[in-house]
């Protein structure tokens, strides 16, 4: 069985992680597949929104924690597997493409990782999310990373520092779900809704505005606002605006 689909259909590139039996957990061979359908999707052209999702009743459950416990592979290999784990994210961090989690069930240790690295998070309401690293005495190591770049220190290291398991009402309320739908039909409709929205904006502007979001992040609102007035320059310069005055007297 391949654990993890790639599927590029009409401008969404779906990824589906494919191991419901095990609440879709993170082996090696997923973490590489996804590693590489990321990198696809973002060299790929015709691709304008990514999705990551999970097959069955579940998200992500996060490291299969019986592989891992199998044996002990050597460090330079274990720092390999996590390096590309990181990777995941600074690719998802990159990406030109708006990249969206559609969440049901468990999404978590790795998965609620996972979810947080996307640009927007959908989930059903009865959605179950934590850093549940805590439960096992290790830490959320990357998602530390992940949620502390998201929220406010003290929030952030609230949910980091518990093994319990978090509703998504809460997570929707400190904003780190986009949308919530009260069951999975419902969760499904909003999914297509969200994304035929976002295909129908133009894909410069949305790599200009994450580029712009990027760098506000980054260096803080002076640097934001210096980088946002150049390309503003830029699209005038380029007749951006008068390409768009024109289509509106157009629709007039």
């Amino acid at each position: 069985m391949t654990v993890l689909n790639l599927d590029i259909n009409q401008g969404v590139a779906t990824l589906t992680l494919n191991r419901p039996g095990v609440r879709n957990a993170l082996n090696r061979e997923m973490t590489l597949q996804l590693h590489d359908a990321i990198r696809q999707a973002a060299h790929d052209q015709s691709c304008r929104c990514l999705v990551i999702t999970g097959a069955g009743e579940h998200f992500c459950a996060g490291r299969d924690l019986d592989e891992a416990g199998a044996d002990i592979p050597p460090l330079e290999q274990t720092m390999a597997n996590d390096d590309q784990w990181a990777e995941i994210f600074q690719m998802l961090r990159t990406l030109n493409i708006p990249s969206l989690a559609i969440v049901r069930g468990f999404a978590v240790a790795g998965g609620f990782t996972l979810a947080m690295g996307c640009d927007f998070v959908l989930a059903e309401q009865s959605a179950r999310f934590g850093a549940l690293e805590m439960k096992g005495g290790f830490c959320a190591a990357v998602n530390t990373a992940v949620l502390t770049h998201l929220l406010n220190p003290r929030q952030a290291l609230e949910l980091l520092l518990s093994d319990e398991l978090i509703d998504a009402d809460h997570l929707y309320r400190v904003g780190l779900i986009t949308r919530l739908a009260a069951n999975a039909a419902q969760l499904d409709e909003m999914a297509d809704q969200f994304v035929n929205g976002l295909l129908r904006l133009e894909g410069e502007s949305i790599r200009l505005t994450k580029d712009i979001h990027r760098a506000t992040l980054a260096g803080g609102l002076e640097q934001g606002l210096s980088y946002g007035s150049h390309i503003n320059s830029l699209m005038m310069s380029g007749g951006r605006f008068k390409r768009a005055a024109q289509r509106r007297q157009q629709r007039k």
